[in-house]
């Protein structure tokens, strides 16, 4: 009989494989990106520590005793050369919480800190909290901004699944000690806000979703734009829409920022993610465009269509067929790594660079809002390339009778 040790031996040996595979980049794709083989977390990459007892005595059959449902939604970080996701890891109860995973090379090789985040509570404690994207300031401090999810003690008796967002805010100087400052003061319900990264007239900046529910937008028209005068106590009193949703488009139900945009010398570049409905539920893709140095309020670049969309098993999980994003890491090379969640269940990485987003975002036709304009915008590249083909044909004739002359 295989003993209790043994079995703790192969427990971790299993593990450790996972840990240190070796991802692969695929080698199709359409330029702009270069998706991996393997996701780079899943629940079993969470510790054999975190789920099982591996005292014998008290777990004698060595059982699972906390269940990991799901590694999702990460916030990103490069921290003293090594890339940090700061990760949504949800557990078996339905209840989300943070955990930070660091790896050498961005890739592969992600390993969970030993304990998860304390994250200390707000003065109403939340019964849920997920989704938090990180902002190294110009004011020396990393914030977390993440969604505090309650219940909606208004919903009528025995409904128990209203609910109400708030943007719950942290800092930290360390990623392992977390400030806890006062949720954000908005007149909406509010589940995605990042802040910009530099201040802007003085002030912090946030990129807001104004949404009228829980689930449904309602009157919120987009992604929002406002200034704040302190995080300690923030508090939106204006707000403006800066990239508004739009019917029969791929965020025609919903539309929000994904991590802070990344500074480039032609603009800020921004990811987000954009809802439709379909005949199968609500379908979550990650779109891009690019706003004004000087006024990052003002959109300058706007490419129609998706940026990346699911593929593959990226399609099947606790929420199938959605792609989700809040964080990414620029290197100082300019290579972008890009990690997405994948239908609410795993984690992956696609990388590219800075200069190829940019081209990406200048040069993709933007959505014309019809049919017919698709119909016009297809027709200009046609022409061109036929032109250019025709010209390339040309050169190659020209070619063949100058070495024919020449032999």
């Amino acid at each position: 009989m295989e003993t209790f040790n043994n079995k703790v031996a192969k427990l971790f040996r299993k593990y450790e494989e996972l840990i240190v595979r070796k991802n692969e980049p695929l080698p199709t794709g359409n330029g702009i990106f270069t998706r991996y083989k393997y996701p780079v977390l899943t629940a079993a990459h969470t510790p054999v520590f975190w789920r099982y007892d591996l005292d014998e005595h008290s777990n004698p059959n060595l059982l699972e005793r906390i269940g990991m449902n799901a590694t999702m939604n990460s916030g990103a970080i490069k921290w003293q050369g090594r890339y940090l996701m700061l990760v949504r890891v949800e557990g078996a109860d339905r209840k989300s919480f943070f955990a930070v995973a660091e790896s050498p090379n961005g890739v592969d090789n992600f390993r969970f800190w030993d304990y998860p985040v304390t994250m200390p509570e707000d003065l109403i404690p939340a019964t849920n909290i997920y989704d938090m994207r990180l902002t190294a300031h110009e004011d020396g401090w990393i914030y977390g901004i993440f969604c505090a999810e309650r219940h909606d003690d208004s919903a009528p008796v025995g409904d128990l699944s209203s609910a109400t967002a708030t943007a719950a805010i942290a800092r930290t100087k360390d990623l392992i000690h977390w400030e806890r400052l006062p949720d954000l003061k908005t007149r909406s319900q509010q589940r995605n806000v990042v802040l910009h990264p530099e201040f802007v007239n003085g002030k912090y900046a946030l990129y807001t979703r104004p949404q009228d529910g829980f689930i449904d937008a309602g009157s919120g028209g987009g992604i929002g734009w406002a200034l704040v005068d302190d995080m300690t106590c923030a508090e939106v009193k204006e707000e403006k829409i800066i990239d508004s949703r739009y019917y029969h488009t791929i965020k025609e139900v919903k539309n929000g920022e994904g991590p802070h945009p990344i500074k480039t010398p032609q603009g800020w570049l921004h990811l987000a993610h954009g809802v439709r409905g379909c005949a199968s539920g609500l379908r979550y893709v990650l779109y891009m465009y690019m706003t004004s140095l000087d006024d990052p309020t003002r959109v300058i670049a706007s490419p129609g269509g998706y940026f990346m969309a699911p593929e593959g098993e990226e399609r099947i999980g606790d929420v199938s067929n959605v792609l989700f994003s809040n964080g990414w890491i620029a290197d100082e090379d300019g290579t972008v790594f890009i990690y997405y969640a994948s239908s609410d269940t795993r984690m992956h990485v696609a990388t590219s660079t800075i200069k190829k987003l940019v081209d990406y975002c200048m040069h993709t036709p933007q959505d014309g809002l019809s049919s017919s304009a698709s119909v016009e915008t297809l027709k200009k590249l046609i022409k061109h390339n036929l032109e250019v083909m025709r010209d390339a044909s040309e050169d190659e004739k020209i070619m063949e009778v100058t070495d024919m002359i020449q032999a």
